[in-house]
């Protein structure tokens, strides 16, 4: 018997649209964080971590992202986690299109040009983080991952949503930077920038009537 608690994986109202915003959302998110690793200011704290595992194994980033968060789904099933049509998507599309959109993006020399591409880059993010949260079809794979953190405890004390998403951030971000990663004025841009930036797309863009799926201080994925 299907647990009336846990929200279905394709909600039955406005599945199409739904479906439509969630992937458009995803789209603009991939080529937002394109624009921001192509900026070489400065990745996003998970993007300096695929960033430096691409620049240790030369498998592309896009790929890395793919494979990272099929990864974390694995680690949703200890953590009692269930993923919806959307944490499937933003496991897959994100990537996909990060190495579609990275070689036409390019790269650029001029801090004329690089600058307003790592500023549109987190603008962008937001905008689809907008649309693909607004869609409700589920969290990303490391938004699930702190969730399911959260619902944990240690020597009986529960770990906080907070807690959970600055100690896995900054491990991958850590890790990410000893790998090489794209580390840099743009990573501290995207950490104090994304969340309000979110926060005011979101209600814009969130479907009338649908409930978005919980934003997680600030992290959209």
């Amino acid at each position: 018997m299907a647990d009336a608690s846990r929200p279905a994986f394709i909600p039955r109202d406005r599945p199409g649209e739904r479906i439509g915003r969630c992937m458009f959302g995803l789209v603009l998110f991939g080529v937002g964080i394109t624009l921001l690793v192509r900026s070489e200011l400065g990745a996003a704290p998970w993007d300096v971590f695929h960033t430096g595992v691409g620049e240790l194994t030369g498998v592309s980033t896009g790929w890395i992202i793919v494979i990272t968060g099929v990864l974390l789904l694995l680690l949703w099933i200890p953590l009692h986690e269930s993923p919806g049509l959307g944490t499937i998507l933003n496991a897959v599309v994100i990537g996909v299109v990060f190495d579609i959109a990275s070689p036409i993006i390019g790269d650029h020399e001029l801090l004329a040009a690089r600058v307003p591409m790592m500023a549109g880059g987190i603008v962008v993010v937001a905008v689809g983080s907008g649309f693909y949260i607004g869609a409700g079809l589920g969290p990303g794979p490391r938004d699930g991952l702190m969730t399911g953190l959260a619902r944990q405890s240690i020597a009986g004390r529960s770990i906080s949503i907070r807690a959970g998403r600055t100690f896995v951030e900054l491990t991958v971000l850590l890790v990410g930077v000893l790998l090489g990663g794209a580390i840099g004025v743009g990573t501290l841009a995207f950490m104090f920038g994304i969340g309000p930036l979110v926060q005011i797309f979101l209600p814009l863009l969130t479907m009338a009537g649908a409930t978005p799926t919980p934003q997680i201080h600030g992290a959209t994925r």
